[in-house]
């Protein structure tokens, strides 16, 4: 890695690829980098080119010729396209680094084109980019809530996008993410049997994600912290709604077997 900077190990990689690639053309070099000589659309053939290398994989390729429209053809009507293609030849990459300038471009095709047609396109493959780097629930959950910051933002901006339903399964993804971070602290405040903590912890849970797929888990563990101390009422509900919610869940036998002992216990008018 150069200088031990991923931007500019990129860099240098693409360039020395887009003179590779210049020689097998057959170019006249200068300005028209990898366009061969006579050609009437440079920035189209060049657009081309990165889409069928890009619909490839061939990321260092596709991002060679993405960038000489966007570097070269400032003014051509596929520089746009060419933007989020760089952007998608990075995310296509996946590396840690890669995803950094996966996020540089999306975010500058938003601020250079905002009206353009795909910048919902954009914005979803924003979100993407953060989503890809998010991290186990135990571990640093800032990437998790950069995505769900970029997907609420894309809901908000553009309801009637076509990408919605994908837009909907990847927010809910990062949203467990989150959810299950804040579950595994309460879990282990369960095991540590400091209960107050984990009610504390559970509740929240359900109060800020009550969507959250994981909550049968959330359900069954915040009664068992209830019942704990002596809250047996309160713990009730949590014990009906696993049960109502969730046909097939590890807890609901469990869950089941408690709502029967706290009924029959339960004074009588209660």
């Amino acid at each position: 890695m150069v200088g031990g900077n991923p931007v500019i190990t990129h860099r240098i990689v693409s360039c020395a690829l887009a003179v590779v690639l210049a020689l097998s053309v057959g170019c006249a070099g200068g300005k028209k980098g990898l366009v061969p000589e006579g050609m009437s659309e440079p920035d189209k053939f060049l657009f081309d080119k990165g889409t069928v290398a890009l619909n490839a994989k061939k990321w260092l390729t596709a991002r060679a010729f993405f960038k000489q429209v966007t570097e070269t053809y400032t003014q051509s009507a596929y520089r746009p396209d060419a933007k989020l293609g760089l952007g998608d030849t990075y995310l296509g990459e996946g590396s840690s680094e890669a995803l950094v300038l996966a996020i540089n471009e999306f975010r500058e095709f938003l601020t250079f084109y905002p009206m353009n047609a795909r910048a919902d396109y954009a914005q979803f493959k924003l979100g993407m980019a953060h989503f890809r780097q998010m991290r186990d629930p135990q571990r640093d959950q800032t990437e998790t809530r950069e995505a769900v910051k970029e997907f609420d933002a894309l809901i908000a901006r553009y309801p009637n996008s076509a990408l919605m339903p994908d837009v909907r399964a990847k927010l809910r993804d990062a949203q467990d993410r989150l959810s299950g971070a804040d579950y595994a602290v309460g879990l282990f405040y369960f095991r540590q049997r400091w209960y107050p903590g984990a009610i504390d912890r559970f509740q929240t849970v359900l109060k800020q994600d009550p969507g959250f797929t994981g909550r049968d888990a959330v359900y069954f563990y915040l009664s068992e912290s209830l019942i704990k101390v002596k809250q047996e009422a309160a713990a009730l509900p949590y014990l009906e709604k696993l049960a109502q919610e969730f046909e097939r869940s590890e807890f609901l036998v469990e869950a089941q077997k408690r709502i029967a002992e706290l009924k029959a216990t339960r004074p009588a008018g209660q």
